[in-house]
């Protein structure tokens, strides 16, 4: 039997459309990219010579073909491109962050709703091999209760280019929005909303508009303490996990190497896609049956962002449930929004006073 098409569009050819949606949704059975939104060019025909090319995302929303359409415009725009796309009848995926303000994810969340649609947001870094690897160790209690964790996202790019959305200051743009949400979404993913946020956001780099960098405490009933850290300003990394419990640690240093193969060009289709090296692999360091200490590398689970991807066509085709819904994006902004009213008041807000 033939297996179900899902026929997606794309809109949006830049970093994000080229580098994981493009490569990542069409390395998956079942979901066929025909149509991409360029407005001036014709670049992705170059590698996806069959596709069509819209100069409008009214070719889109008025193709009764496009079942999904994929949004990976700059995060300022989301709202208005998924609320379009939702309101002509179409399934969306939309780029992190959902959007702006948790207010206006709700709208949307609301209209999918109405329509019978479903939303997703493409938070992939829960495919990190890495972070695959501490929920492992999390939920198997390797370390016991957790007491601390500490997520690190630290890189060194000292000139900040105003030209770009990301640097441009406007609402939505910075690192915090950026990348602190995946941070904000793993922490969310591992231990559930917190109870309080402190959190300190600020410009390092000369001439910087949008905050580069970001220190975020959450704080939960169990005493747990999670710290999320960003900096661009950081030549010698520190580790990107830190996990402390009753009975031991583990620490990962590296990156996931799924973004670099996927700006080299190669696809999630390839022999030992997301396979990370053995030098790479995060150190265990714990008790285990009450009197043995374990010490040593565990061995990283194999990365795949093709795994959202697939989700997202078997919750359409099939019913599955959905990995990432847009009620757990939404709740990542609403951290962000508690996050920079922590930074304005001086002071650590609790999430109790948001609902």
């Amino acid at each position: 039997m033939e297996q179900a098409k899902l026929r997606a569009g794309l809109i949006g050819y830049g970093y994000a459309g080229r580098t994981f949606h493009a490569p990542v949704m069409t390395a998956v059975p079942g979901i066929a990219l025909v149509k991409v939104v360029e407005r001036r060019t014709e670049a992705s025909k170059e590698r996806y010579p069959w596709v069509q090319i819209a100069r409008d995302v009214k070719e889109l929303y008025e193709d009764p073909l496009i079942d999904l359409v994929v949004v990976t415009t700059p995060s300022t725009d989301h709202y208005t491109f998924v609320k379009d796309a939702l309101a002509a009848g179409k399934h969306v995926v939309v780029e992190k962050p959902f959007t702006t303000t948790s207010e206006e994810a709700g709208e949307l969340i609301a209209l999918a709703r109405e329509k019978g649609l479903t939303l997703s947001v493409f938070h992939n870094r829960r495919w990190d091999g890495d972070f695959l690897t501490v929920q492992n160790v999390v939920r198997q209690g390797l370390i016991g209760d957790i007491t601390e964790a500490e997520l690190r996202w630290e890189r060194y790019f000292p000139v900040t280019n105003p030209g770009r959305w990301r640097d441009n200051g406007e609402k939505g743009s910075g690192t915090l929005y950026d990348l602190g949400v995946h941070f904000i979404d793993q922490a969310l993913t591992l231990f559930g909303m917190p109870q309080t946020v402190t959190a300190h956001v600020g410009k390092q780099r000369e001439g910087a508009v949008s905050d580069d960098s970001f220190d975020v405490t959450l704080g939960f009933a169990s005493g747990l303490r999670a710290r999320l850290r960003s900096s661009m300003l950081v030549r010698e990394p520190g580790p990107r996990y830190a996990l402390h419990g009753t009975k031991g640690s583990f620490v990962k240093y590296g990156y996931d190497p799924q973004e670099a193969a996927l700006r080299n060009g190669q696809t999630p289709a390839e022999p030992n896609w997301g396979v990370e090296p053995e030098s790479e692999w995060g150190v265990l360091n714990t008790t285990l049956g009450g009197n043995l200490h374990v010490t040593g590398r565990i061995e990283t689970i194999r990365g795949s962002y093709a795994d959202y991807y697939r989700n997202v066509y078997d919750h359409i085709v099939n019913g599955s449930e959905l990995a990432v819904r847009p009620e757990q994006a939404r709740d990542a902004i609403r951290v962000i929004e508690l996050a920079l009213k922590s930074v304005a008041e001086g002071r650590t807000v609790e999430t109790a006073a948001q609902n």
